[in-house]
């Protein structure tokens, strides 16, 4: 029988090939910590893809001066403390991280390993860092914190389905953004529309909340930023549209999977920028004197093939707005 711990060590899981033995001669080689709640061991998501792209353009190649760790707890919350003990036991210069929960784990794990955060909601409220300016202590990095994004949502989707007069929020369970909720709720009001809440954790409870909605008269989803539906994302979006739902999310990897529309930060670029602070860290500079960056770049994407298989007609206004229409 595998222990607990022997379990969480083996998720702990190292993503490089071996250094071939000239690569070890050349210089330093740097150890990086990638922690992710929301994916699964083994798994890269375009974030963590363009991290690695931008660290390839910077000189830090896997397999040669690269080692990359991930602590990856598919959706286990719960599983991140242990995930983390085991992950600062190893070499480490830096550890990554996306959101809150991750970050937060990761300072408790550590005070002296620094810690770039990529996707955390509002890291001050979280306790994160004194101030998005002098972040203080060893974390720092990017939030994708942007006042009024979260109206967008609900902007959109009723360019689409204009006749509709409810939409349902769907989250996992323990879903704490008041501020993205309160945003939700104002553009509701202001576009004549009836928000309801609904939480789920896997496809199983996410089917009975999507049959759910449609039962309660519901026209449209909207799916927030939220860990928990972007592990069980590609099942969400299969299931609004067997439900009939039009979808708009927060992240683009929804729409590849199927969903509808989704408007947020651009996730890949997230990324590239993450790997620059990682890379003036590894130069010497502190997290304590890195100012929290902001996101700069959204993008807006279609997926018209599954507008066509809901029977929709995309307004040209939002085609023309869009960075990309999948066909």
């Amino acid at each position: 029988m595998i222990s607990r711990r022997g379990f969480l060590a083996g998720a702990v899981t190292l993503l490089a090939a071996p250094l071939a033995t000239e690569a070890q001669q050349t210089g330093k080689v740097y150890h990086v910590g990638l922690v992710s709640v929301a994916v699964a061991p083994g798994g890269r998501t375009v974030l963590w893809r363009a991290f690695l792209d931008a660290m390839r353009e910077l000189n830090y190649v896997e397999g040669r001066n690269l080692v990359v760790r991930q602590a990856a707890a598919a959706g286990k919350r719960e599983a991140l403390p242990g995930l983390l003990a085991d992950l600062v036991k190893q070499p480490l210069d830096i550890i990554v991280t996306s959101s809150a929960s991750e970050t937060l784990a990761a300072k408790r794990a550590t005070s002296t390993v620094p810690i770039v955060m990529t996707a955390v909601f509002d890291p001050v409220t979280e306790g994160l860092v004194e101030s998005l300016a002098r972040p203080g202590g060893n974390v720092t990095g990017l939030t994708i914190l942007v006042p009024g994004l979260s109206q967008k949502y609900v902007e959109l989707l009723k360019e689409v389905v204009p006749a509709t007069r409810r939409f349902t929020v769907v989250t996992g369970r323990a879903w704490a953004f008041p501020q993205i909720r309160e945003e939700l709720l104002s553009a509701a009001r202001q576009v004549g529309v009836t928000l309801s809440f609904a939480e789920g954790n896997g496809p199983d409870e996410l089917a009975t909340v999507l049959a759910r909605a449609r039962k309660d008269d519901s026209g449209a989803i909207i799916a927030p930023l939220d860990g928990r539906t972007y592990l069980h994302r590609r099942a969400l979006a299969q299931l609004a549209l067997q439900h009939r739902l039009p979808g708009i999310y927060w992240s683009r990897e929804y729409v590849e999977d199927g969903g509808l529309m989704a408007y947020g930060a651009a996730l890949s670029d997230v990324g590239r920028r993450a790997a620059t602070f990682v890379d003036k860290i590894l130069r010497g500079a502190k997290p304590a004197d890195l100012p929290v960056e902001r996101p700069t770049k959204f993008e807006f994407v279609i997926n018209f093939k599954t507008a066509k298989a809901l029977g929709l007609t995309i307004p040209p206004s939002l085609l023309l707005r869009a960075d990309q229409v999948i066909e």
